[in-house]
């Protein structure tokens, strides 16, 4: 049942504990709770939020909408972790409430400055008429793990020539300046992103809009965030409103970036190349990275998408953040998308299989399960004169009597297939079945981690990434692996995922 808009903006605080304890064993009932994904203890988990390196420990924070999967009265929920696999539940770290965020604690980022950290966040605020009225505050973190909220926005107002869809602040520093972008939408309904830049965080100078080569791309641009590597620039950001072209945008919302030569100032110029979608599988959106002590740019993505019901709904709970990844960028510009290395402490019982896959179907003694990482070292030429390699190779994972989800590589054409079509509960049918690309080269690896109701593909060593929700049920286990027309060289490498509860 849809929820009201006062039962919606309710307040976790003034909630009664027989509610709240209701909500959790609704949700701990749930036969698609992940092991070991960030999910919600209950209710609505979108954007990953304020994920930055401070005090020894990456801290991340996720919007939550704790009473229910409609969006309603959002939070900022905080885990903090010193390796990137085993976090530390923080708690409620930004509550809403006040006259500038009295509708929500919308998305944001964090940024360490002096000796504190600085949660810089959209607040959403509704009047009488129900308008918008979004203000970008700000929150600080100390030491102790203590989060405080300024009493006034930093920046109170809307630029002249933008509607009321103005959120997201990304911020970074470069030298004695710390800037910040935020998603817009013009007047004329397009898509856009502002430059705002600051001494020291508290007041804010507008310098203008990113004068980009994509002037009337999609209605809202949501979620920007900006970074250089190795010489180059990089803007991430979620343009609503692209129509899908063959393979490409097939999702209901896009997430993706553009690269090129480093913003110019003042001119706010960003010469680019063309649009590329970070991710190609059906559910991920609003990305955000943080700068690691080492120097690693690391990302996290909501592994859901606005707009889509999905099967959990209606046991109390909805969505959970993708794996952190490493990303490295090109010299042709093409960010590289990496498992982090700190995800081999999740490994558990190891079983492995190397060997010929001749023509059909096959199976190996313990490569199945519900919770797994799987590293597939594949060899697709011929093994000699007598043998032509396979045409097709793949695999079907969450085997069960009518379940499977599909994995599928067409050699002629490089082309790496994800179909979900027989994955087990249906959801977003309205934008299809199968995601797919053409690979740069021939494939050569495949790392796949499956949790109970998630899939998550790297192939090529992050060449291209598939995130995708599956809904199968606990019995659909099995792993077949198979080969057409010709054989297929293997190494197959598969660990248990040790289920470690957040702290």
């Amino acid at each position: 049942m849809k929820m009201t808009r006062e039962q919606k903006y309710r307040r976790l605080e003034d909630v009664a504990p027989q509610e709240i304890e209701q909500l959790l064993h609704q949700s701990e009932s749930s036969p698609w709770r992940q092991q070991y994904h960030i999910q919600p203890a209950m209710g609505l988990l979108n954007d990953p939020n304020g994920f930055a390196y401070y005090d020894g420990y990456y801290h991340l924070f996720y919007q939550w909408f704790p009473l229910g999967t409609d969006h309603g009265l959002k939070y900022w929920y905080h885990l903090k972790s010193t390796d990137l696999t085993n976090w530390i539940d923080c708690g409620i770290g930004v509550k809403p409430g006040d006259w500038f965020d009295s509708h929500g604690a919308y998305s944001g980022s964090g940024i360490t400055h002096d000796g504190k950290l600085y949660l810089m966040y959209t607040g959403n605020t509704r009047d009488t008429q129900w308008q918008r009225h979004p203000y970008q505050c700000m929150a600080i973190m100390n030491e102790d793990g203590e989060i405080h909220k300024l009493k006034e926005p930093v920046i109170a107002n809307v630029p002249a020539g933008y509607t009321d869809h103005f959120r997201d602040p990304k911020v970074w520093q470069d030298g004695e300046w710390f800037y910040c972008v935020i998603g817009a939408q013009r007047d004329d309904l397009t898509g856009a992103i502002v430059l705002y830049r600051s001494r020291h965080m508290l007041e804010w100078e507008l310098l203008g809009e990113l004068q980009t080569m994509l002037p009337q791309f999609g209605y809202m641009w949501e979620c920007p965030d900006y970074f250089e590597m190795n010489g180059q620039a990089v803007l991430l950001f979620c343009p609503q409103g692209i129509a899908s072209e063959g393979e490409q945008y097939r999702n209901i919302y896009q997430s993706g970036y553009v690269s090129g030569k480093p913003l110019q100032l003042p001119q706010l110029e960003l010469e680019h190349g063309s649009f590329r979608e970070l991710d190609v599988g059906f559910d991920f959106y609003a990305p955000q990275t943080a700068l690691g002590p080492n120097g690693r740019r690391i990302l996290v993505g909501w592994m859901g998408l606005p707009d889509i019901a999905y099967p959990t709904d209606d046991q109390g709970w909805a969505h959970c953040l993708t794996l952190p990844r490493e990303l490295e960028l090109r010299k042709d510009g093409v960010l590289l998308q990496r498992p982090v290395q700190e995800l081999a402490l999740r490994r558990g019982e190891k079983a492995e299989f190397a060997g010929i896959l001749s023509e059909g179907r096959s199976s190996y003694a313990g490569i199945d399960g519900i919770a797994y990482e799987l590293d597939c070292r594949v060899d697709l030429t011929a093994m000699d004169t007598n043998t032509t390699a396979a045409q097709a190779f793949g695999m079907e994972l969450r085997v069960g009597e009518q379940e499977h989800t599909l994995l599928r590589y067409e050699a002629n054409r490089q082309r790496l297939i994800l179909d979900r079509s027989a994955s087990g509960q249906p959801l977003a049918e309205d934008y299809g079945t199968i995601r797919s690309c053409e690979l740069e080269r021939p494939l050569e690896r495949l790392q796949i981690f499956v949790d109970v109701s998630s899939i998550e593909i790297f192939a090529n060593d992050g060449e291209a990434v598939f995130t995708s929700r599956i809904f199968p049920q606990p019995s659909s286990q099995g792993i077949v692996f198979f080969a057409e027309a010709g054989q297929v060289g293997l190494h197959v490498e598969k660990w248990n995922y040790c289920f470690k509860s957040q702290q």
